[in-house]
């Protein structure tokens, strides 16, 4: 889509024809069926916009209560934070008189941020920039406006040093993700040209990030998970930062912080319960901090699994009771589960090269019971713990 196509929408055939393509509930798998269907009452070019529009909107739904409202590209939703992600990050600029959104795509976040202060979104694409203000007024969202510019040759305002400013680089090129900051647009080093005029930066920046890139800077590192998926990573510096590292959990918020890196915990057998700390907490480093407040051990210095003999209720990591554990080996494994009527099994892993399908299948299992497999390390050597399912859910 353009931005001449995304203007006719909001024409009086452009509203209908969207309404139209919005009642096919369609999916992009169905994409050429819909558009004949759109093509027999308007024109080629409005029906794909208007199609279009229709298919990221139920997409859209994923990661905002708006969406049927809203307006995107297939690029901007998908690198779009959930709406309980960008909600809760935005919470910490709520000190700032006013605010910046750089790189601000369709607007979604700089929407959150303008419930706390005036805020200016900036981004150098046209049809994203003319996006976000449409979705800030189907929001009804007041202070806010929304400026085009190329971030490359600047932040393109002289403001006191109080302000706010939230920077999301694009992390893709031609399509394709990059895997490194150097690759970002702008890149991650222009802020070593902003931040002594503005040292009240958040920056988001790929969960998969190399961390070691990140070492010359002075700030606070957080990653943030919703429902058990890691969704993003972000840099606070200045007033900002509040902590060294942290891994915070969503719906929640739960924070987990530490400013001491090296903490290490003991290597031991497995006890009664078994952990598996949230993917937040495993990036950001924290696994030892989670388990020194679990009283927990390691079970390997280089694999995530916490393990201890009591249950500690934790929104920072799933437990399950521990039923055996064994050497790994196929053989004796496949007895161990048919002796006991063990027929369905969830496969977890952690430093295992096996596949959970392949392993299924090679185990052929037969019974109404039901365990939960976990395939790891030992002090480095290979070792499977049984535990029983956590009910309803295994």
């Amino acid at each position: 889509m353009d931005l001449a196509s995304f203007k006719q929408l909001f024409s009086a055939t452009g509203e209908k024809a969207l309404a139209d393509a919005q009642a096919l509930e369609p999916h992009e798998k169905d994409y050429l069926r819909n558009l004949q269907v759109l093509e027999k009452k308007y024109p080629r070019q409005l029906a794909q916009a208007a199609l279009e529009t229709a298919i990221l909107r139920v997409e859209g739904r994923r990661k905002f209560p708006h969406a049927d409202s809203l307006y995107f590209t297939r690029e901007a939703l998908e690198q779009a934070s959930p709406n309980p992600v960008s909600e809760y990050r935005s919470e910490r600029f709520q000190q700032f008189e006013y605010l910046l959104d750089l790189g601000c795509s369709i607007g979604s976040d700089s929407i959150h941020m303008a419930h706390f202060a005036p805020t200016t979104g900036i981004d150098l694409d046209t049809l994203r920039l003319a996006m976000a203000q449409a979705n800030a007024h189907v929001l009804n969202c007041a202070q806010l406006h929304f400026v085009q510019a190329d971030l490359n040759a600047g932040i393109p305002y002289k403001l006191s040093a109080r302000v706010g400013i939230f920077f999301d680089p694009a992390r893709r090129k031609q399509g394709k993700r990059t895997f490194t900051t150097h690759q970002y647009s702008p890149p991650l080093e222009i802020l070593n040209a902003w931040l002594p005029d503005f040292p009240a930066f958040g920056v988001k920046i790929s969960p998969g990030v190399n961390k070691s890139e990140l070492t010359s800077y002075e700030a606070e590192l957080e990653f943030i998970s919703l429902k058990g998926e890691l969704k993003e990573a972000v840099l606070w510096f200045g007033p900002l930062k509040t902590a060294y590292r942290r891994a915070t959990v969503l719906p929640g918020p739960h924070s987990l912080i530490v400013d001491d890196p090296l903490q290490r915990l003991p290597v031991a057998e497995p006890g009664d319960y078994l952990y598996e700390p949230d993917p937040a907490v495993i990036r950001a480093g924290l696994v030892a901090k989670l388990g020194s407040q679990l009283d927990a051990w390691q079970l390997d210095t280089d694999i995530a699994y916490l393990s201890s003999n009591q249950m500690v209720e934790t929104p920072f990591a799933r437990a399950w009771q521990v039923e055996d554990w064994l050497q790994f080996n196929l053989k004796q494994l496949r007895q161990y589960l048919r002796t006991r009527g063990i027929g369905k099994i969830v496969v977890k892993k952690r430093g295992s090269p096996l596949k959970p399908d392949e392993l299924i299948h090679r185990l052929k299992l037969k019974g109404d019971g039901k365990r939960v497999v976990v395939l790891t390390h030992l002090d480095g050597k290979p070792i499977v713990v049984v535990c029983f399912p956590n009910q309803p859910g295994i």
